[in-house]
Order: C-alpha cells, then sequence, then structure tokens
C-alpha cells in the first residue's frame, strides 16, 4: 500500500506470489476511518497473508511526517486485520517512479493523479516480491 494523505493506493500480488497489480486507489477518511473498513473487507475477500505498507523515508534515510503517517495508518491497520501481519517496506522514489512510468505512457494531468498512488503501491509491493524472492533463493542455495 502506498499511504497518502489524500489516498491509499493499493496492489496486490499473484498467488505464487511473484507478480504485483494494482488493485484499487481508496480516498482517505480520517474523521470515518471508512478507507480502513474497506481495506479490511479487501484483506479478507482476497485472502491476503501478509500487508506490505511503504514506510517514505527521505534521501538520507530519516523519517519525516509522511512516515509518521504511513506508521500510524499502519498500527491502526493491523488492529483492524489481526492476526494478518502488517509489515513496513521503504519507499523512497516510488512515487517519483511511478510518476515517470505513467508520463512515459502518456497518462498525464487528472488521469495520473488517479492511478499513481496504485501505481507506487505496485513499485512498494514488487520490491518486497523480488527481496522475498533472492532471500529464499539464498537460503536454499540457488
Amino acid at each position: 500500500m502506498d499511504v497518502g494523505s489524500v489516498r491509499v493506493g493499493v496492489a496486490l500480488s499473484d498467488p505464487a506470489p511473484i507478480l504485483a497489480s494494482p488493485l484499487v486507489t481508496l480516498s482517505r477518511d480520517e474523521r470515518e476511518d471508512s478507507d480502513l473498513d474497506q481495506l479490511a473487507g479487501l484483506v479478507t475477500e482476497h485472502e491476503v497473508v501478509e500487508v506490505i505498507v511503504g514506510l517514505p523515508r527521505t534521501l538520507a534515510d530519516r523519517q519525516g511526517p509522511a512516515a509518521a503517517i504511513a506508521i500510524a495508518y499502519a498500527d491502526k491497520l493491523a488492529g483492524r486485520i489481526a492476526p494478518v501481519p502488517v509489515r513496513l517496506a521503504d519507499e523512497r522514489l516510488t512515487t517519483v517512479t511511478a510518476s515517470r512510468m505513467l508520463s512515459q505512457r502518456g497518462v498525464k494531468g487528472k488521469k495520473q493523479r488517479a492511478v499513481v498512488d496504485q501505481a507506487a503501491a505496485v513499485e512498494i509491493l514488487q520490491a518486497w516480491l523480488d527481496a522475498a524472492s533472492a532471500q529464499r533463493a539464498r537460503a536454499g542455495g540457488s
């Protein structure tokens, strides 16, 4: 997930788990937490076994206000979907990368804003899946 102050981009992996795909962009609802309710429903519907939330860090490897928002959001979500674990993953520059990729594909302006959070969520999840795959390969001697 890519958690922003206005929207939450959500991606999902295939069962293998090898490939991340965009799922949905939700509007944040800090008053009613309806976005958290929707996420909890998606976790159940898609039989999610682990949730990865992007942790924005600065290029100097520090946590700023955006990181505090992501951590608080992850904690709230964890309380709703336990025992499914919620993990934080470094998401430096994922939104920038996603925006560039969308621009290169001709997606701009309002259309880009509508999907950039999903694209960033895909970047976050794919990096997590790739790292987990590499770790399994090292552990298996491959």
